[in-house]
């Protein structure tokens, strides 16, 4: 029976009460006396109540869909409202969960299409300042060298230090270019790439250590390449806010071949603070390959980052997205 028809006999059932009591032997007098009044207020009160439970029984199949609909969020998949209830409502909640399904297929497809679009132009940024902004800064490195040591020595001091200013940018530009496309990633591997990503982001202030375990199982590029991103990331978020004097980075075997990250600092913690670009990012890199992707406060403070990828999680079409 649909919630409509249920409702419609409810509210027709108490009427139909009420005409029967006018109808009956029951009479009212005028003016009302004391008995017959409260007689009237008692069933009255009876009505109310068993038209408030019945409708309340009937309507809580609605409620409970209207909470996961405001609890639904495409970064977190998985979350299905409970189908219960009658009828239309029954099927009203199994089409919601057919449309969050829907929608994060739909999600995860356009995220893997806009991170291939920004790989592919992370590639080519890293590309051309290599080739062309890197090259254009060491032949003004070699022409400087030139003019230093041919010039007098009342200018060759401002030539030096021209010298070391153009050194000093050509190794940011050799910097920028290595963490727009990890070139040690595709050559070396996950391994060696995350001991230099925390090698260069180890500072005087703060402590980076890679902590990589042994039985690791071979992984796909595209899950190597989330690895990464996610690591990187993790490095970049404490670098500009955690505050923290220690960061680690720790890549460890699961079961069926799976293998889980962990990004942990001993900053300020995340605390209540809303979730960012940088999180969302890599909450959309971790649905790529089916992965769990867990970021909160370590039971020491700080921040702790868990991505757990288990098995073959990256499948074909994933892969094609993300390279």
């Amino acid at each position: 029976m649909t919630l409509y028809w249920r409702i419609f006999l409810l509210n027709a059932a108490v009427l139909v009460v009420a005409v029967l009591l006018l109808l009956g032997p029951v009479t009212v007098s005028t003016p009302v006396l004391f008995g017959e009044a409260l007689v009237l207020i008692a069933g009255l009160v009876v009505m109310l109540i068993a038209n408030a439970v019945l409708l309340r029984l009937g309507l809580a199949p609605l409620a409970r869909l209207n909470r996961a609909m405001a609890t639904a969020d495409l970064l977190r998949p998985g979350n299905r409202a409970t189908v219960t209830g009658p009828g239309d409502v029954a099927e009203l909640t199994k089409t919601f969960n057919a449309m969050l399904a829907r929608l994060e297929s739909e999600r995860a497809t356009s995220s893997g299409r806009a991170l291939s679009a920004q790989e592919a132009e992370r590639k080519r940024l890293a590309q051309e300042l290599h080739d062309e902004v890197g090259q254009t800064l060491t032949a003004v490195l070699l022409q400087l060298k030139h003019a230093a040591d041919h010039a007098p020595q009342s200018v060759r001091a401002d030539l030096h230090q021209a010298q070391e200013t153009t050194r000093a940018g050509l190794d940011e530009i050799r910097r920028i270019a290595r963490r727009l496309r990890p070139g040690v990633l595709e050559e070396l591997g996950l391994h060696s790439a995350l001991r230099a990503l925390t090698t260069e982001f180890t500072t005087p202030r703060t402590s980076a250590t890679a902590y990589i375990s042994p039985g690791l199982s071979p992984l796909d590029p595209a899950t190597e390449l989330v690895l990464y991103r996610i690591a990187q990331e993790g490095l970049t978020n404490t670098a500009r806010h955690a505050r923290a004097t220690r960061v680690e980075v720790h890549l460890s075997p699961l079961p069926d071949a799976g293998v889980a990250l962990l990004v942990r600092d001993n900053g300020t913690g995340i605390g209540k603070a809303p979730e960012g670009a940088g999180i969302s990012g890599m909450r959309e890199r971790a649905l790529l390959i089916g992965a769990d992707l867990d970021i909160g406060q370590g039971p020491r403070g700080g921040t702790e980052i868990r991505l757990q990828v288990t098995g073959n999680t990256a499948d074909d079409r994933i892969q094609e997205h993300v390279r």
